[in-house]
């Protein structure tokens, strides 16, 4: 197989917390020192580049601004292309509301003058936001999320993330999203293919979920390799509606792929 870039997962699959998952660095060396153009990519919606440059360098791996995108990068590109005049209301951490005023996006409290609804990991999360995501989203207005996951790897244990948010207010409002960015969205995949402009049969997806990372993957037509350093055991495999080409422990045993 000749590869030329690889799509890395963050969470669960390089870092936990702040730590290098056991490994990980050493797998990560190898797809270097293969001349593989590597760029991450997480589902956190809260940080931006510069924050994982600085998160993943000090757990030892050396990244530029150009090498790692987020669903708070997805997400703000995607309201800049169409929702750029509108009255967004944001219900998500402070991280992600910086970037939607740093991308130059209006923001509303009020679900009467609001023309979107954008829902997101929200650690304050409560029954007065369930309300106003309510009367936002009953409207009629398009109902955003940022990412899909519903459970997130954190030091100690996995937390509740995006998914868990905009999960509750669908069921509140009975009714999907309009669309879901972050991995495994259209948008994603687009964002991969303009920073690794190769061939998708010369393209590896590395990460902890299979609805995500994987998915991505085989919606892409690339190679995948699922690791089980992260949120998704084996047991899961043999159940799941994806299908990773390839298994592995943790990224440290990506010689398996590059053979």
């Amino acid at each position: 197989m000749t590869l030329s870039g690889a799509v890395l997962d963050v969470d669960g699959t390089v870092v936990r917390g702040d730590d290098p998952i056991p490994g990980a660095p050493a797998g990560y060396g190898r797809l270097r020192a293969a001349g593989i153009e590597t760029l991450f990519v997480s589902n956190n919606p809260t940080k931006t580049p510069p924050a994982y440059v600085d998160r993943l360098g000090s757990a030892g791996y050396d990244i530029d601004t150009t090498q790692v995108f987020t669903a708070g990068t997805v997400t703000t590109r995607y309201l800049r292309e169409h929702h750029a005049t509108d009255d967004l209301l944001c219900i998500g951490d402070p991280g992600l509301l910086a970037q939607v005023a740093d991308a130059g996006l209006a923001t509303t409290d009020d679900p009467e003058a609001a023309d979107a609804l954008v829902a997101s990991i929200d650690r304050e999360f409560d029954y007065d936001d369930l309300c106003t995501a309510l009367w936002t989203v009953e409207r009629g207005v398009p109902f955003i999320g940022t990412d899909p996951d519903v459970v997130i790897p954190a030091p100690e244990r996995d937390v509740p993330g995006s998914g868990a948010v905009i999960n509750a207010i669908a069921g509140v409002a009975e009714r999907d999203p309009d669309i879901v960015l972050g991995k495994p969205s259209d948008p994603a995949i687009e964002m991969v293919r303009e920073r690794l402009p190769y061939p998708p049969e010369e393209c590896l997806v590395v990460g902890d979920r299979l609805n995500t990372d994987i998915a991505l993957g085989e919606r892409a037509g690339m190679t995948t390799a699922l690791v089980l350093s992260g949120v998704t055991d084996e047991a899961a495999v043999a159940d799941a509606a994806v299908s990773p080409d390839y298994v592995l422990d943790d990224l440290g045993d990506i010689d398996r792929v590059l053979g």
